[in-house]
């Protein structure tokens, strides 16, 4: 049997649950793999990126090489084209991908969390950001975005226009308000991006961050009886259709569905 020999690769993926959940999912679908974590620092990352594409099959980019490692790629495929950004990269053809989206997209659907026709609020213009933008419009969401960097906001609301950029927050009702900013983990450990005054104008509460598996914004939403998600789903699938990229698999919505139950029984 063939060993896939992959990766994540971040400035600090030290705490990365890729490895666990990608040798999780290549287990159940009859595959061999080693999977490593590899962090890299910002000025270091292309004087090492092509060691990456001799040494590996495939791998996993996070924050911050979404951007930089396109210029080492032969092509952009699927999301990866209007998202501007990879998270998934075949070696040997050297195409880049981008799963997150889909991700997040079968994310809500099996949460029971239907946005089409609703008011939507999202909190950061980031990579995260601009995937979970152009997935919400193509559910008939109605995405109002707001960054703290207006320039990213209005980038995102300029490539997919029914995306409407605010200039600063609204006191008013959203269906939804999902937090993609990164605020909550690592260093902002116990912050909220936003405070209880807007997250009670909410239904539901979404977290793209998985740890800690409740934020501090998640926190308050419950506290304030709203459903809430955090992005232990969405890491999982964005996972599971990278695998089937590497393994050249059709993917199952279904499937994927099964395994992450499993997971998350096991871990």
């Amino acid at each position: 049997m063939i060993k896939y020999r992959l990766a994540v690769i971040g400035k600090d993926v030290s705490k990365s649950d890729s490895p666990k959940m990608h040798a999780f999912i290549a287990e159940k679908l009859g595959y061999e793999i080693e999977y490593s974590k590899i962090s890299v620092a910002e000025d270091k990352f292309e004087s090492c990126v092509e060691k990456y594409f001799s040494e590996l099959d495939g791998f996993n980019v996070t924050i911050p090489f979404k951007i930089s490692v396109i210029p080492h790629l032969k092509k952009l495929l699927g999301d990866a084209v209007e998202f501007g950004a990879v998270n998934t990269v075949k070696c040997s053809s050297r195409l880049g991908y981008n799963t997150d989206g889909e991700g997040f997209s079968l994310m809500l659907k099996n949460a029971g969390i239907n946005v089409n026709g609703r008011d939507v609020l999202l909190l950061g213009a980031g990579g995260a950001g601009r995937s979970v933008a152009k997935k919400l419009c193509d559910l008939g969401a109605k995405v109002y975005i707001y960054d703290r960097n207006l320039q990213n906001a209005n980038a995102v609301a300029n490539a997919f226009p029914p995306v409407i950029c605010l200039n600063q927050l609204e006191m008013r009702k959203y269906f939804a308000i999902i937090n993609a900013t990164g605020i909550g983990m690592h260093n902002t450990e116990g912050i909220s991006p936003v405070d209880g005054n807007l997250l009670n104008l909410c239904s539901v509460a979404i977290d793209l961050i998985y740890v800690p598996k409740q934020s501090e914004f998640l926190k308050i939403a419950e506290s304030l009886g709203k459903k809430t998600l955090n992005g232990s789903a969405m890491l999982f699938y964005q996972a599971y259709f990278a695998d089937c990229i590497y393994f050249g698999l059709e993917p199952n919505d279904e499937t994927a569905k099964k395994l992450f139950e499993e997971y998350s029984k096991e871990f």
